[in-house]
């Protein structure tokens, strides 16, 4: 099995910063693609990051500019540096990983549990 553990959230005023990461353990041989999701109260999960094995990146329109994510290969490890960060980024960050190869089988998805960010105005 793999676990995917976040850590990192809280609290932070609105300009200040935060930086997640998210480990995930196993028989890993490979993880295709590492990203960032979050879900706001009475909201849809939406994207908020990726980033493939390769080093390619994508980001939600409302986070360009403010948030990087970034990965360690070999730590099975994802980071995102937030920035500048508003109330509207308050929500429940999840990590997230697709495409798993481990030692025995293909993954095709696997979630953290989730960590809190809050932005107080």
């Amino acid at each position: 099995q793999v676990q995917l553990v976040e850590s990192g959230g809280g609290l932070v005023q609105t300009g200040g910063s935060l930086r997640l990461s998210c480990t995930a353990s196993g028989s890993i041989f490979r993880i295709n693609v590492m990203g960032w999701y979050r879900q706001a109260p009475g909201k849809q999960r939406e994207l908020v990051a990726t980033i493939t094995s390769a080093g390619m990146t994508d980001y939600a329109d409302s986070v360009k500019g403010r948030f990087d994510i970034s990965r360690d290969n070999p730590k099975n490890t994802v980071y995102l540096q937030m920035n500048s960060l508003k109330p509207g980024d308050t929500a429940v960050y999840y990590c997230n990983a697709e495409n798993i190869y481990t030692l025995t089988k293909l993954i095709p998805s696997s979630w953290g549990q989730g960590t809190q960010v809050t932005v107080s105005s």
